[in-house]
């Protein structure tokens, strides 16, 4: 184990943001790649290539959001002179 494995989080912030983009990158790879998995064994790869644009589509109403929110924890950040 590394140094930072062995202590617990001093920096409750830190472990939240962590978690947070954890399940950002869980949830946009369960949308696009095990959805488009399904849809594909299901119905078939012209349908995987059919419903692409919609997987596609509900991953950039996720990630739009997300980055607005982390764009915005920097500005305050930057404007409480947090590092």
């Amino acid at each position: 184990m590394t140094k930072d494995e062995q202590r617990p989080y001093q920096n409750n912030r830190a472990r939240r943001q962590e978690t947070d983009r954890k399940f950002f990158w869980m949830v946009l790879f369960t949308l696009v790649v095990i959805g488009g998995g399904l849809i594909a064994l299901v119905y078939g790869p012209t349908a995987l290539l059919t419903s692409l644009p919609v997987l596609l589509g509900g991953a950039v109403l996720i990630v739009v959001p997300f980055l607005a929110l982390q764009g915005i924890e920097w500005l305050l950040k930057r404007h409480n002179g947090e590092s």
